[in-house]
């Protein structure tokens, strides 16, 4: 019984600084509002950008900070699998990366401001994932959505290899953007909806 007590107490930890690890896994993908959102994003004079950098809660929250950034949408893109789940895309069987969809005022920050604040944010020189966060699923990944961001975003890529900043080599890919996915709205602003276990993550 004295051998069980502290794993039972860890367990108990984990479940309330954590949550339930099946909890986050829903039978239905309720987006509705993140849904509606972007309907309404996409009807603006904003311009898009798209990003993977490990979880996408903690890539939107750097995101968000950014002065002239005036949305930003957690979601799912680089796969196979028409709208995935998060349970799907967690299990590493759609080929999906969580990503965010920046919308920007270009009259107030640029696209190259945005590539500096996501190098800044993740190790570039892993493609495995990002820090705790492992698979495929995590992989760093920049989506480009037309050659005049393709151009800034190999040149920027370019730019840091040379910089000499990291050891090893730079191995992020820029890749067209084809489709982006709105993940489960509880997702949607989570650091903001759930700071302290956003804290603890």
């Amino acid at each position: 019984m004295k051998v069980w007590l502290p794993i039972l107490a860890a367990g108990v930890i984990t479940l309330f600084v954590f949550g339930d690890p099946a909890a986050g896994i829903s039978k239905k993908k309720d987006n509705r509002k993140a849904e509606i959102k972007m309907a309404e994003l996409e009807k603006s004079k904003l311009r898009t950008a798209t990003f993977a950098g490990g979880c996408f809660w903690c890539v939107e929250s750097d995101f968000e900070k950014v002065d002239g950034v005036r949305e930003v949408i957690s979601g799912y893109t680089g796969g196979r699998r028409e709208n995935p789940t998060y349970n799907e895309v967690s299990a590493g069987i759609t080929g999906h990366t969580e990503a965010v969809q920046v919308w920007f005022d270009p009259e107030k920050v640029s696209y190259e401001n945005l590539l500096d604040v996501f190098w800044r944010h993740i190790d570039p020189t892993d493609r495995s994932g990002q820090f705790v966060d492992r698979g495929r699923q995590y992989r760093p990944e920049i989506f480009y959505h037309d050659n005049e961001q393709k151009t800034a975003a190999l040149a920027s890529k370019e730019n840091l290899e040379q910089s000499g900043v990291f050891e090893r080599p730079i191995v992020v890919p820029v890749t067209r953007f084809e489709k982006f996915y709105t993940a489960e709205d509880y997702h949607q602003d989570y650091y903001k909806k759930n700071p302290i276990r956003y804290k603890y993550y």
